[in-house]
């Protein structure tokens, strides 16, 4: 019982960023901000491809499962980061910290999958046209769907369970936000050679893999829309999607491949992708869409909101 007090502790400490203090407060509004936008934002997403039949596509449904792990990420993160940036209080029950450990890896990995797989939505959309209808049946979107969440579910299984299993030697202190699995393994006192080797395995996948047949995808479809006479709709299309792309891949590339030394790059690039990324996916995705504002517009109109 001794060991094992030793190695989970009932609290742990997340600095977050108290080296800061003059920070907090700043950020603390602008989290508040992006936390609410985030929830309005992505929740208005799943709400009309609920009660929209016109966005009840392929395209919209794999972007409700985006809507979907990015609510998941900032219900897991964000209310403990305001916590912690309001009061001097800066602990989190251990139960709290295996949760964000196990569920932000889990939406991470499956985050990944799920962009590639819309990449590939794009290039049968472009490149097969007239097979779409054929190859991206309702039952291939769930399947692929499911593979995405399932893959990740089970890389995040894996790698925090074997964090978990660390001995930390009393270490209950992480310079940090949140419980994540790289930070998490720093923490132990023994060797962690081989959870650096599994993580960085397992990574392979969905940092290395996705994003090579993301880039496929493009290039595919890049010389597909090349050939068109007229491509401004398919061009908007694309570079919607590669922004998303590039935001997401490019810190989690960057954090997991090439963890930095300095942990202010870690916290703050761990920052732009829990906060900034969940709140900017339904903007980019929905703020010049036309068939989202068409369906707002028929479901406002009865109410007199929006005259025709």
């Amino acid at each position: 019982m001794e060991g094992a007090n030793v190695s989970f502790p009932s609290t742990i400490v997340l600095l977050g960023f108290s080296d800061r203090p003059w920070l907090e407060m700043p950020l603390f509004g602008v989290v508040l901000v992006a936390y609410v936008l985030t929830l309005m934002g992505n929740s208005s997403i799943i709400f009309l491809s609920a009660v929209e039949p016109r966005l009840q596509t392929p395209m919209y449904f794999f972007l409700d499962n985006l809507s979907v792990l990015d609510l998941c990420v900032t219900c897991t993160i964000v209310p403990q980061l305001l916590a912690n940036l309001w009061g001097p209080d800066k602990t989190i029950a251990s139960w709290g910290c295996f949760t964000q450990a196990y569920l932000f890896h889990w939406t991470g990995c499956t985050e990944c999958a799920l962009l590639a797989v819309m990449a590939f939505d794009r290039y049968v959309a472009i490149c097969r046209p007239l097979r779409y209808t054929l190859i991206m049946r309702p039952q291939v979107c769930i399947q692929l769907a499911a593979a995405a969440w399932c893959s990740g579910l089970a890389n995040s299984m894996l790698q925090a369970t074997l964090t978990l299993q660390l001995h930390r030697c009393g270490h209950h202190t992480l310079d940090h936000f949140f419980c994540e699995v790289p930070v998490l393994i720093k923490l132990a006192c023994g060797d962690t050679t081989a959870n650096d080797l599994s993580l960085a395995l397992g990574a392979i996948p969905f940092a290395l893999v996705a994003p090579l047949l993301v880039l496929l995808s493009y290039t595919f479809i890049a010389r597909a829309v090349l050939r068109l006479p007229s491509a401004q709709g398919r061009y908007k299309v694309i570079s919607t999607h590669l922004v998303v792309v590039l935001m997401y891949f490019g810190p989690a590339i960057y954090m997991y491949l090439q963890p930095p030394a300095n942990s202010t790059q870690a916290k703050f690039m761990s920052f732009f992708y829990c906060v900034i990324t969940p709140l900017l996916n339904p903007l980019i995705y929905t703020l010049r869409n036309k068939d989202v504002q068409r369906a707002w517009k028929r479901i406002l109109q009865p109410q007199g909101v929006v005259k025709s």
